[in-house]
């Protein structure tokens, strides 16, 4: 294991992961209301969620942010 990625808790976990379990977990309705972009509240879908999150640094940051401190069941 490369010795840059061991206090990496999102290592291996890519972002189509990330959003597909929060959208389980909460759904695009509260998602939209947790984390105000449009790609949760108009329209939402994984593809245009990624694609967003891809280009938006700042947006990406907010949803690794919230998925590391979900507590899933």
């Amino acid at each position: 294991m490369s010795t840059s990625q061991i206090n990496n808790p999102l290592h291996g976990i890519t972002l189509e992961m990330i959003i597909t379990r929060l959208e389980d977990h909460y759904g695009w309705e509260k998602l939209g209301r947790m984390i105000k972009i449009k790609c949760f509240t108009k329209n939402p879908s994984i593809q245009s969620s990624l694609k967003f999150l891809r280009r938006t640094p700042w947006a990406r940051k907010k949803v690794e942010t919230l998925y590391l401190r979900t507590r899933f069941s």
